[in-house]
């Protein structure tokens, strides 16, 4: 199976300038006027230019609004140095939404994008969480 990950953004040129600078992704193609396709990451990210207060669904009142929001699904970014990686995402424009977390052998910040999209950055000391808390 492969997953793509689709982040809804307002305006797609400094949504396609955060995500650059702040992973290291490089665009590979624009879809339309409206859609970029990011690459270099496990995953494709697509980044979809939604206008502020459009509707999300036609099943569900409500708009999309570009403040900070909390949503049961986020996107993760594994990193080798967190530290490096904080620097990185905090010069491109992210804002830290908690100080570093240490649990099963990882370390996890979280932040939001511009946009209002949270993300975490995560570093492992081996290639996933340990079984148990060392």
């Amino acid at each position: 199976m492969k997953i793509l990950i689709n982040i809804d953004v307002p305006e797609l040129a400094s949504a396609i300038d955060f995500y650059r600078a702040a992973f290291d992704l490089r665009l590979n193609r624009l879809l339309d006027d409206d859609v970029a396709e990011l690459v270099g990451a496990s995953s494709v990210i697509y980044l979809l230019q939604k206008e502020n207060g459009s509707r999300f669904s036609n099943s569900i009142a409500g708009s999309r609004q570009y403040t900070k929001h909390w949503t049961p699904i986020h996107v993760d970014f594994v990193v080798d140095d967190i530290d490096k990686a904080v620097e990185r995402v905090i010069s491109a424009g992210a804002k830290v939404e908690s100080e570093c977390t240490d649990w099963r052998n990882s370390k996890c910040i979280t932040f939001s994008d511009p946009f209002g999209n949270g993300f975490c950055l995560i570093e492992f000391e081996g290639e996933t969480y340990s079984e148990a808390n060392e």
